[in-house]
């Protein structure tokens, strides 16, 4: 599950899952239906990626910042993701593929644009059972 949060001049993003890959995956969902339909956006074509970071947080962010580089690169909206992620301490790697299709103006309505993904009220951390991984994007 994901979910928008408010923000005077951006977006909050935020997954929920029962791991910590879904919970990604879910936060990431959050910052694509930001820009489109998700609802529109067919699992056609697969990315794979790869990223790392000193802790899980920075492991979010350059995780959602991949994507977003991977979108202008590939021209594509993910809508399913595919992730494993590992490590402890200062040490994380996040790897994966993110699913989409080509941006299609005519079947998908661009709601708006996502320019990065920020420190801002970043969070990672495991509550009741369940993982939450959300930040602030720059729209």
């Amino acid at each position: 599950m994901f979910e928008l949060f408010e923000h005077k001049a951006d977006v909050g993003v935020r997954g929920l899952g029962r791991t910590l890959e879904e919970a990604f995956a879910e936060c990431a969902k959050a910052m694509f239906s930001v820009m489109v339909d998700l609802r529109k956006v067919e699992a056609k074509e697969s990315v794979k990626m790869e990223v790392e970071a000193a802790d899980r947080e920075q492991l979010l962010v350059n995780f959602l910042n991949e994507l977003l580089y991977l979108q202008d690169v590939k021209e594509m909206i993910f809508s399913r993701f595919d992730l494993y992620i590992t490590g402890g301490g200062r040490e994380w790697k996040l790897k994966g593929e993110g699913f989409g299709e080509k941006i299609n103006k005519e079947k998908h309505t661009i709601k708006g644009d996502v320019k990065a993904a920020s420190f801002h009220q970043l969070k990672v951390e495991e509550e009741d059972g369940k993982f939450v991984a959300q930040c602030v994007v720059d729209v």
